[in-house]
């Protein structure tokens, strides 16, 4: 019987936005540009924003789609768009489509292990946000620096 190898290419396919160039100075500003983003989708999405050294968003990238109410990304998959990305630091946000943005336990977890990856590879994660719904002109969100959980 013949062997046959496959070879693999891994490349990234980049998609012009507006999103590029903008710093990242609050959680509040990352959080705006992940509801860019994700804020309407009607599943559960964890965004990756990979920073350059001076906070200034240089991708993003829709590392997990989930269900209506579950989004589990495993941390290669996160790791992977910030080595990819030449990434300083990075932000992961994810959605809540009932429009709450209080964490699980299960989103303090996963932003703990994803920090640890990160620390572990040298790519800093500053923030992981979770996204509620926009109310007039405010858009409810968590952050896990804010509340003490990075």
């Amino acid at each position: 019987m013949e062997t046959i190898y496959e070879i693999v290419q891994i490349k990234q396919v980049v998609l012009e936005s507006q999103v590029n160039n903008k710093v990242i100075r609050s959680p509040e500003d990352g959080a705006e540009i992940a509801y860019e983003f994700i804020g309407q989708d009607d599943r559960e999405v964890l965004l990756v924003m990979c920073l350059n050294n001076k906070n200034r968003v240089i991708a993003a990238h829709r590392a997990h789609v989930g269900s209506i109410n579950q989004s589990v990304a495993h941390p290669r998959d996160i790791m992977k768009s910030c080595i990819l990305n030449n990434a300083a630091s990075f932000i992961i946000a994810h959605q809540h489509p009932s429009g709450d943005e209080i964490m699980s336990a299960e989103d303090i977890q996963v932003g703990k292990r994803l920090k640890s990856a990160g620390d572990l590879i040298g790519i800093e994660m500053l923030d992981a946000l979770v996204i509620g719904e926009r109310n007039s002109s405010r858009l409810r969100f968590a952050s896990m620096k804010e509340e003490g959980y990075l």
